[in-house]
């Protein structure tokens, strides 16, 4: 048996393999893709850069093969950064014309995943069981656009789990039993899971339980802009994309060496102007910015919003066992400081910050039970005429662990006669923080205030409605027509089984909402 996980990030992805006869998984290597470094003595750690440049002539280039040439900083507009987090974006970014192509998020997102498997099977590799990783608060298009790209890779078994769940298999797997928090922060976004595991030695059973999550659209490349705009405030630098690109490569690798040292220097040459300009930065700064912006706050908020749910299942801060950073982001003293006060040095650990994802999806294996639960309520979007407004006919709670059925059966009438088809707007709707920046007259940003607020996340992109059956013989309207019942399976999709009340005959049977048409 071959396993191999996949955990695609915003800015770096990790292929990790276990093969029968091995022990232990290892990241693999996937030849002029791979940026490699050592993690540890005697160990090498393989990473692909999530990058997608397109030259002037065919074939792209991806990964290391964009990095080492700074292709994302030299012409950014023939290269794809953090397309990971416009996947499941309400509105993604238009298409991008090259060449007289067009190339948008989903069809980038394709052919980067398309290469790494080309580059997973040239090694020889024949995966029995794929695992893929997604982001805590990723909506349900997210999870359907990579179950539609596994199906076409002819593996026999396909599974699904969230980020920081996974990190949580890696350091709880067979523990008899623990409680591990991770904190999982990488370049786009924050993701935190409990999970209490629990391993029976007599019975060869283990189980794990999700429970409490949370989640913040936020990263580490919101954390190089907000070091860029703290440095435009002493400096006078035009804000062209060539600059502006160059500064924010230099936000990141001074970010990066203030996890080493106290105070770092990085110098650049204005090529518009041949000035030279030196951008010093020190530890305590960095602590301040992160503080002023939000991003400690929002951190803070996390945790207590996890410890919140904790506390309402009968578990305490003291119950933790096990607190894990990973992700670019956790590598940031004062964010392992801030976790730190909250839970002791000894609790903490921050030694695989780019592999425990990856390889506690291959821990999957090992566990006989998982019980998560969603993060988004599932909810149908209706037109209220008399209050100008949409309101929301509840099908799934928030905090609902799945696979689950609804208990109750929905009901719907035609609206009207010779009605042939009955269509709805399916989505899930979520807590989401938006961020607010202000700037004074001299365009110096002086405040940022996170804002919280639902918003709804339709299943089909941009609020379609989705057909949910076509009636023959036409509809009348005022008499009930079908019975929809619905679920959420084990991979989390939401089902629908579809029934005419008039032919008595089942239309759908558990069909997956986002492609019943």
């Amino acid at each position: 048996m071959t396993i191999v996980a996949i955990d695609f990030g915003t800015s770096n992805t990790v292929v990790a393999l276990l093969e029968a006869d091995t022990q232990a998984p290892r990241s693999l290597s996937l030849g002029v893709l791979t940026r490699r470094f050592a993690a540890a003595v005697g160990k090498q750690l393989a990473i692909v850069p999530t990058l997608v440049y397109v030259p002037q002539a065919p074939p792209l280039l991806f990964g290391e093969q964009v990095r080492s040439q700074r292709l994302q900083y030299v012409d950014r507009d023939r290269t794809f950064t953090s397309f990971k987090r416009g996947l499941a974006a309400d509105f993604m970014p238009p298409p991008r014309h090259i060449a007289e192509q067009a190339y948008d998020v989903p069809t980038i997102t394709q052919q980067f995943l398309d290469r790494i498997w080309a580059e997973i099977l040239a090694q020889g590799v024949e995966p029995s069981q794929l695992i893929l990783t997604v982001p805590v608060g990723s909506f349900e298009r997210y999870l359907d656009f990579l179950q539609q790209w596994s199906q076409g890779l002819n593996v026999p078994v396909v599974r699904f789990i969230d980020e920081s769940t996974a990190a949580a298999l890696n350091y709880g797997v067979p523990s008899t039993q623990s409680v591990v928090l991770v904190i999982d922060w990488g370049g786009g976004t924050l993701d935190l899971s409990l999970v209490r595991l629990n391993f029976d030695p007599h019975a060869m059973v283990s189980q794990a339980q999700v429970v409490a999550k949370a989640d913040a659209y936020l990263g580490g490349e919101d954390i190089d802009r907000a070091l860029l705009a703290d440095y435009r405030q002493g400096e006078k630098v035009d804000d062209s994309p060539i600059t502006t690109a160059r500064l924010l490569e230099l936000a990141e690798q001074l970010k990066i060496r203030l996890s080493q040292v106290e105070h770092a220097t990085e110098s650049w040459l204005d090529e518009a102007t041949f000035q030279a300009y030196e951008w010093h930065l020190e530890r305590d700064r960095l602590t301040d910015i992160l503080e002023a912006q939000g991003f400690l706050e929002q951190l803070r908020q996390s945790l207590d919003e996890v410890l919140h749910i904790a506390q309402s299942q009968g578990l305490g801060k003291s119950d933790i066992t096990q607190v894990v950073m990973v992700g670019g982001t956790c590598l940031l003293p004062p964010i392992q400081d801030l976790v730190t006060a909250y839970f002791g040095r000894s609790r903490v650990n921050v030694d695989q910050p780019f592999t425990a994802v990856s390889y506690g999806a291959i821990a999957l294996t090992q566990i006989q039970t998982v019980q998560d639960y969603l993060q988004h309520s599932y909810a149908i979007q209706l037109w209220d005429p008399h209050i100008q407004d949409y309101t929301y006919y509840p099908l799934f709670a928030k905090g609902t662990y799945y696979p689950c059925l609804r208990p109750e059966s929905l009901t719907l009438q035609a609206a009207q006669d010779g009605q042939d088809e009955v269509r709805l707007n399916i989505g899930e709707i979520a807590d989401s923080q938006q961020t607010e920046v202000s700037y004074d007259a001299l365009g110096r940003l002086t405040s940022q205030q996170r804002l919280s607020n639902n918003t709804f996340h339709a299943l089909q992109p941009h609020n379609n409605e989705i057909c949910i059956a076509r009636l023959n013989p036409h509809g009348i309207a005022g008499r009930d027509r079908l019975q929809l019942d619905f679920e959420v399976d084990a991979q989390r999709m939401l089902r629908a089984t579809v029934k005419d009340l008039l032919t008595q005959t089942v239309l759908v049977d558990r069909g997956a909402i986002a492609r019943l048409e």
